[in-house]
């Protein structure tokens, strides 16, 4: 099967229609806009730079409408748009980098230091700014659109198959991995999300993950492109920012848990008019019961989903019919995937028991960059080893319990940390909170939660373990609590379990203190 350009067939049956809005510019794009920038830049990188197909492109920025028009310009010549994450260190970037090899390198200006700190370690020799200074060899975005043509440059068919972009994973265990994005994991994925949420050429999202993420391209950027609607492209998350331009323009959300929480404690969530917006979902991780509480008290039902880089992402997204009472829930599995929950020697579970979730279908990624071993050990006869611990319930509704690195032994029992984490936000005083495991004499391992006390509360270690105290089996309520003033996240707003439990993970740290 072969894909079309999108952005062409777009610009040729709504030319006028608002494509792109940059929040931090305020400039506004039609589809033929959008798509005369996207081929200017695919001359340019064709022509001035002889880019050739397969080719690698990285880019070192924030969001922006640029963003878009760079991806869309690389498929249209099939050169690979490797996104950087502008939160590591110079040493991560660097292994990224020589991983994937790209011959160009395009950066934000507030990223020129690292940019020059990278090039000429990594020996790449072509550069380009989104700003309008270039330094010496080096050229300014709008300075080479200007310098091609605009004529239409129209992407010939490509097989699905084919790269389109490489993501690297957040890394929150062992070295990141380039996961090899196809046009296929792209399309299926504006189906899988779109369908569900009636996504429509009348709709406006706002997107705000960080596009260096599965979730800032794909939740809903590129499948709003798909059905041609207007994508309002956010900067960086602020919170103030978010809940304005939620209140005057957007029409359907996506957003991690963290973005969720920042949202409901900004002093503006409980005045700001959110009736304009039709469609809320959340992925990423587990969204606690008592947020997803909080919006509903405000009349907003937050869909709960389930996906990963290597899935284009979606895999499952709660109905609306059944937000709220199966709660927790993902929902189903969507219309171009399948799903199995399978035991530790690969056999399907019951209804009810935990297991493996194993993902199949033409959305799912085909491996790694230059990692067939790791490849052969994650997909197997075709299902992706997601890594996650799952359940079905005997109306086939589905529920991400944790990840396997997470869960811990206790006294012979399984402990799954998001279960705990559950109850701990439901504490009046807590913000946040994560919880690991520790090695203790007795029992093996047992918990302990990593704690954000709320501005103004007071709580202390023993008033942690109270709590649970009633709502949790004995061995599931940890035995020792920390506190933190905020916790570690990935740009997937994900809890980094592993720098806490480098930093909380040893049993002589007892957590005693009062907040």
């Amino acid at each position: 099967m072969y894909t079309f350009d999108w952005l062409v067939r777009r610009a040729e049956l709504a030319p006028d229609r608002v494509a792109l809005v940059d929040a931090a510019t305020g400039r506004e794009f039609t589809y033929a806009q959008f798509n005369e920038r996207a081929s200017r830049f695919a001359e340019f990188l064709r022509d001035e730079w002889r880019i050739q197909p397969g080719d690698r492109i990285a880019i070192l920025a924030h969001n922006s409408s640029n963003y878009f028009e760079i991806l869309y310009g690389c498929a249209k010549i099939g050169a690979i748009l490797v996104p950087l994450n502008w939160r590591l260190a110079i040493p991560e970037l660097e292994y990224t980098l020589n991983d994937c090899t790209p011959r160009a390198l395009i950066y934000d200006p507030a990223f020129a230091a690292t940019a020059e700190a990278l090039r000429h370690p990594i020996g790449i020799s072509l550069a380009m700014t989104l700003g309008p200074q270039p330094a010496a060899n080096e050229w300014a975005y709008e300075q080479g659109l200007a310098s091609a043509s605009g004529q239409p440059l129209i992407m010939p068919p490509r097989s699905l198959d084919e790269i389109w972009f490489l993501l690297y994973t957040a890394g929150t265990t062992g070295r990141p991995k380039g996961v090899l994005q196809t046009f296929a994991m792209v399309l299926y994925n504006a189906l899988n999300i779109g369908m569900p949420i009636d996504l429509t050429s009348k709709d406006t999202t706002l997107n705000l993950l960080p596009c260096f993420h599965t979730g800032g391209l794909n939740l809903y950027a590129n499948p709003t492109f798909h059905v041609g609607g207007t994508a309002i492209i956010q900067r960086t998350f602020d919170a103030g920012e978010t809940l304005r331009l939620l209140s005057e323009r957007a029409t359907v959300f996506f957003g991690v848990p963290a973005v969720y929480l920042f949202l409901s404690q900004h002093p503006d969530f409980e005045k700001t008019d959110l009736s304009r917006v039709r469609s809320w979902a959340c992925g990423g991780a587990s969204m606690p019961v008592s947020l997803l509480e909080t919006y509903a008290r405000r009349g907003i039902l937050v869909r709960q989903g389930f996906g990963m880089t290597e899935t284009g992402p979606t895999v499952f997204l709660v109905d609306e019919a059944h937000a709220l009472s199966k709660i927790g829930s993902v929902g189903k599995p969507q219309l171009y995937v399948e799903v199995r929950i399978a035991d530790r020697d690969g056999h399907d579970v019951l209804p009810g028991e935990m297991g493996e979730l194993l993902i199949k279908g033409p959305g799912v990624t085909p491996g790694y960059w230059h990692l067939p071993d790791v490849t052969a050990e994650t997909i197997t006869a075709g299902w992706l080893h997601s890594g996650d611990v799952a359940r079905r319930d005997e109306d086939g509704y589905y529920y991400i319990v944790d990840r396997w690195k997470d869960m811990f032994i206790s006294g012979g029992e399984n402990v799954y940390p998001a279960e705990v984490e559950n109850v701990l936000y439901a504490h009046p005083a807590i913000a946040e909170a994560a919880v690991i495991g520790v090695p203790d004499s007795k029992w093996g391992e047992v918990g302990r939660a990593v704690v954000v006390v709320k501005t103004g509360h007071m709580l202390s270690a023993q008033g942690v373990i109270d709590f649970c105290e009633g709502r949790l089996a004995r061995y599931k309520i940890p035995k020792s609590a920390v506190f933190v003033g905020a916790l570690p996240r990935n740009a997937a707003g994900k809890v980094l379990k592993m720098e806490l439990r480098k930093q909380f993970g040893e049993s002589s740290n007892p957590g005693r203190g009062l907040r």
